[in-house]
């Protein structure tokens, strides 16, 4: 055969490659808890800095107003994958049997707490009877805050709680309609702004001076999409790992990919916000059984605490049955 017609095949096997459609990449839905911000920036993080892409994944990431709604949309297939608290998971688990599915541990330290004002009476958890209280409609609290009322010996007849959207809570506060609101830690940077505009400060009281314990905000996985796309869940949870343990190590580039998908938000509030879960994840516990991991014992606690929260007896869930560890990258 001539050299030229060795030219012309190898030129149009060429073009022939080059025709062929690049691989799409796996659509996923994931489903963040709450509203977006520097506490919840590792899944927009992953997105801006191409961790998702490397691994072939294009998420669109969509806001639930707590871990309860979060995990209803999981489990009816409107979303994929998602986040929330894991006692919102197991109490779920234990009273309808919903098919989701627990994949990886975030926060090893409980960041549930009480927000309220210097000044407003309340120094102590026990100091909430009588008081009016603010919580999220859908927040993985609300599971376990009879418990944190048990522990203290306050009646909750004698608590006025009022559920509303989360975007409420701080404005609530700050203009006095409520003495106090429910949180997680992370969210105390845009409260004390909003406190600080009406010359009030905020006193956290975390609910671990109760004893609560266990595992906080987790990720999870619709079953049907586990059986589905095991292989992509197992790259999701890779990226998802890369992009928290990158995000822990530069604070600063958080709050700017946050800037970059909301270009309303404030960098130096996002970089705070980021700051508060940073001692949730990296911690003694962490350190010693890895990260994301969902130690049996640990896990058994946290289950331990949901049951008794909501006057369930412990053998209505196998807490194990919640959860798959297969995913967790070594």
């Amino acid at each position: 055969m001539k050299s030229s017609s060795l030219v012309r095949i190898a030129a149009l096997a060429g073009l022939t490659v080059l025709s062929l459609p690049a691989q799409a990449a796996d659509k996923l839905l994931y489903m963040n808890d709450w509203l977006p911000g520097g506490d919840k920036a590792i899944p927009y993080y992953a997105q801006q800095r191409g961790f998702f892409e490397k691994e072939g994944l294009d998420v669109t990431i969509q806001s639930a107003r707590g871990s309860s709604e979060a995990i209803t949309k999981i489990g009816t297939g409107a979303a994929d994958v998602g986040s929330g608290g894991l006692a919102a998971l197991l109490q779920a688990k234990a009273e309808t049997g919903v098919p989701v599915t627990a994949v990886l541990g975030v926060f090893t330290v409980q960041p549930d707490s009480i927000f309220t004002t210097e000044g407003s009476g309340i120094t102590s958890l026990k100091d909430v009877e009588g008081k009016k209280i603010a919580t999220a409609t859908f927040t993985s609290s609300n599971v376990i805050w009879p418990l944190v009322l048990a522990a203290v010996k306050v009646d909750p007849a004698k608590v006025t709680l009022l559920k509303v959207d989360p975007g409420a809570l701080a404005p609530m506060l700050a203009s006095g309609q409520v003495d106090a609101t429910i949180n997680w830690s992370t969210a105390s940077p845009p409260f004390e702004k909003a406190l600080g505009s009406t010359g009030k400060t905020l006193k956290i009281l975390p609910w671990s001076a109760a004893g609560y314990e266990g595992y906080g905000y987790s990720v999870f996985v619709g079953d049907k999409f586990i059986k589905e796309k095991p292989e992509v869940v197992k790259r999701f949870l890779r990226a998802y790992v890369a992009a928290a343990k990158a995000a822990l190590n530069d604070p600063k580039d958080v709050a700017k990919a946050m800037k970059g998908v909301f270009p309303e938000m404030d960098e130096a509030l996002v970089e705070q916000q980021f700051m508060t879960i940073v001692p949730l994840i990296m911690n003694d516990i962490t350190k010693t059984e890895g990260f994301g991991a969902l130690e049996k014992a640990r896990l058994a606690k946290t289950w331990e605490w949901t049951a008794r929260a909501q006057n369930m007896p412990l053998d209505k869930l196998d807490p194990e049955k919640a959860i798959n560890r297969s995913f967790i990258p070594n």
